[in-house]
């Protein structure tokens, strides 16, 4: 399934939304809990998660690594796959499978499972706890004798705003 995102078009978010403070407090958590873990949060990895938290839309890793070689001119596709690799085993960011692209976590001090809304229109990936919903996964899953290693859920249609904007037109 495509996404649908015209390069002009800006990320919509709330206008109350203080993105900013996004970016800042999941860098905030990354250095927190990497020094927790004892884990290194070098320059390049908090870059390459800092590039991802420029929009809630899902980013591929070639636009990641064409986003990067101005600060890391040697930055090589190994170089980015590194990183993320190393940020997925620390929960920092999620892969959405569907897209083949990342997105940074809202949730990283925990352990979670992921319920991903993606819009076809804007490329807003949200992130949703679902409860209702993995716990109803997680019981037919259970009836079945299926041994889960993990679970995701990537629902793709148009988010509220953009889905608004279909109805006003």
């Amino acid at each position: 399934m495509n996404v649908r995102t015209p390069p002009s078009q800006k990320v919509y978010t709330m206008p109350t939304h203080d993105h900013r403070g996004c970016v800042d407090r999941a860098l905030r958590v990354a250095e927190q809990l990497c020094a927790q873990r004892e884990v290194r949060l070098t320059p390049i990895r908090r870059k390459v998660l800092e590039l991802i938290w420029e929009s809630h839309r899902a980013v591929k890793a070639y636009d990641l690594l064409d986003k990067i070689k101005p600060f890391e001119q040697a930055a090589k596709p190994a170089t980015v796959y590194r990183a993320l690799e190393f940020l997925m085993e620390q929960s920092l960011i999620h892969r959405v499978e569907s897209l083949n692209a990342f997105i940074g976590c809202n949730c990283s001090e925990r352990r979670h499972e992921q319920l991903l809304l993606i819009c076809e229109h804007c490329g807003n990936v949200e992130e949703r706890p679902g409860a209702e919903v993995m716990a109803a996964v997680a019981s037919e899953v259970e009836q079945a004798g299926f041994i889960l290693h993990r679970k995701a859920i990537e629902i793709h249609g148009l988010c509220a705003h953009c889905a608004q904007d279909a109805a006003d037109a």
